[in-house]
């Protein structure tokens, strides 16, 4: 679904991403791992149009979407999290989602004057298709509340929601887990699966938490100082030198369980 190429993201002399290449197959659920500062995020940012590559490309079933806006990326179906959520803080939990359905007939003032019962029916299935993604994601008990006021994990939780109420065909989640406690953690990775296996969504996704990266990640792409170093399981990716070089600074092997897990 995704094929990056020889991409680099250069900011003056500092290389954030330096050549790298790498493929995203639909249908997957792809871990993206590495010590901090590695180039992941740069990469996300890169590919999801928030940021202009210095050089390479990036495909999207086949298509060159290098350097495309966000908003024209999201029309295709890519859509991207953030490691910070970005809600509408004064709006409801169910506010927000219902705020992110394009081309909605009530943001014209025409529209809004003159089809008013057409305007109150669309919005009314949009309440509906809300209150099931909350349904789905087990936070509908908070859909009244002002959204600056919940949880950081109930706000992971809502910004997965926002990607339910697209279409979606691959989503790019940016350390799902931070801040996030293992309960909520646990529902957010319930989620993403359901919605790989029952709805087809294609995922690739940021962590540092190895645990939660075994559970529902394969295969797993590691990155350092910019570049792809490995790309398979979670235990090949553990047992690759250059890999455990990059976490640790050795090729001390015996090593690697105790810290790679803690990176």
């Amino acid at each position: 679904m995704i094929r990056v190429e020889n991409l680099h993201k250069h900011f003056g002399g500092f290389h954030a991403v330096d050549g790298a290449s790498l493929q995203i197959t639909e249908g997957s659920i792809t871990g993206l791992i590495g010590p901090n500062g590695a180039g992941k995020t740069t990469l996300f940012n890169v590919i999801a149009g928030v940021l202009k590559p210095t050089s390479g490309q990036v495909f999207m079933s086949g298509e060159d979407i290098t350097g495309l806006e966000p908003h024209e990326l999201f029309h295709k179906g890519l859509l991207r999290t953030f490691q910070i959520a970005h809600e509408f803080h004064s709006m409801t939990v169910r506010e927000n989602l219902m705020m992110v359905p394009p081309r909605q007939s009530g943001e014209t003032l025409w529209s809004a004057w003159f089809h008013r019962k057409s305007v109150a029916l669309e919005e009314e299935e949009i309440r509906r298709r809300a209150d099931e993604v909350l349904e789905f994601l087990t936070i509908d008990h908070i859909a009244d509340q002002k959204a600056g006021q919940i949880s950081g994990g109930q706000k992971k939780l809502l910004e997965l929601g926002r990607t339910m109420m697209t279409d979606a065909k691959i989503v790019f989640l940016d350390e799902v887990g931070a801040g996030v406690n293992r309960t909520l953690l646990n529902t957010i990775a319930d989620a993403i699966v359901r919605l790989n296996k029952e709805r087809g969504y294609t995922f690739v996704v940021i962590e540092h938490d190895m645990d939660f990266i075994g559970r529902i990640c394969n295969p797993v792409i590691c990155m350092a100082e910019g570049k792809v170093l490995a790309q398979g399981t979670l235990d090949e990716i553990k047992a690759n030198e250059a890999v455990i070089e990059a976490y640790l600074g050795t090729g001390l092997k015996n090593k690697v369980k105790a810290e790679v897990g803690h990176v």
